[in-house]
């Protein structure tokens, strides 16, 4: 019988030496990256629109227009990424005011109302990349905003499963009574009130947790 032959075993050094170039490379590329989206940016901010080119975020950032194809299909791509970023912020915002309470019930109502106010137009603060991007992104592309909404989601699911576990409403569905809550949430703070009897009355924070947790004190729903 033939002995088949071992493989030849990579030597130590080499397998260092890869991983090395290849985290410099992966930093390297991070960088670039970043340095498009702060570009980018900034130029949202002095426009107070999201309509700039892609040449001037590769002039701004003093890269090249090849180096910016390499990590972006194009404009749409990275509007999504500073989109998504966004809400990620948001996220770690949000958890950190809810871990700061000791109630798991406080801390999902610190969650809903710290979510509708940030969502909330602020007439002295343009956020084009929410009030124009956002808009096109809900109409032509709903899947990436699922997406982008995933940090949030994940959250809201977390918190409404302690405050059920502590027994502070009762065990349903997390998730999907997480969805409920945020697209409750995100409507109700992009709505500018309802008029009555010729008024608006702006729904307040305080308002809208109070509503979401009727709905989640509820009996489940039948299937």
């Amino acid at each position: 019988m033939t002995a088949v032959p071992a493989e030849p075993v990579e030597p130590a050094w080499r397998q260092r030496a890869v991983e090395r170039s290849t985290r410099a490379a992966k930093l390297r590329a991070e960088q670039r990256v970043q340095r498009f989206l702060d570009s980018a940016q900034e130029l949202i901010t002095e426009k107070g629109t999201t309509d700039f080119t892609v040449q001037e975020v590769v002039e701004r950032s003093k890269q090249s227009l090849r180096s910016f194809y390499q990590h972006f299909d194009g404009k749409h791509e990275l509007l999504l990424a500073l989109f998504e970023d966004a809400l990620s912020t948001s996220a770690v915002e949000i958890r950190e005011a809810a871990d700061a309470e000791d109630d798991p019930l406080r801390s999902l109502q610190v969650a809903v109302e710290m979510l509708f106010e940030q969502s909330h137009p602020n007439p002295g603060v343009q956020r084009p990349l929410f009030s124009d991007f956002a808009l096109q992104l809900l109409v032509r592309h709903p899947a990436q905003v699922a997406t982008a909404h995933l940090p949030l989601l994940a959250l809201f699911t977390e918190l409404i499963d302690e405050a059920a576990r502590a027994g502070a409403i009762p065990v349903g569905k997390p998730r999907r009574q997480a969805s409920l809550v945020m697209q409750t949430v995100l409507f109700a703070a992009q709505a500018h009130g309802v008029p009555a009897n010729g008024h608006a009355h702006p729904v307040t924070a305080g308002e809208i947790w109070h509503f979401c947790l009727g709905g989640i004190s509820a009996p489940p729903a039948a299937s």
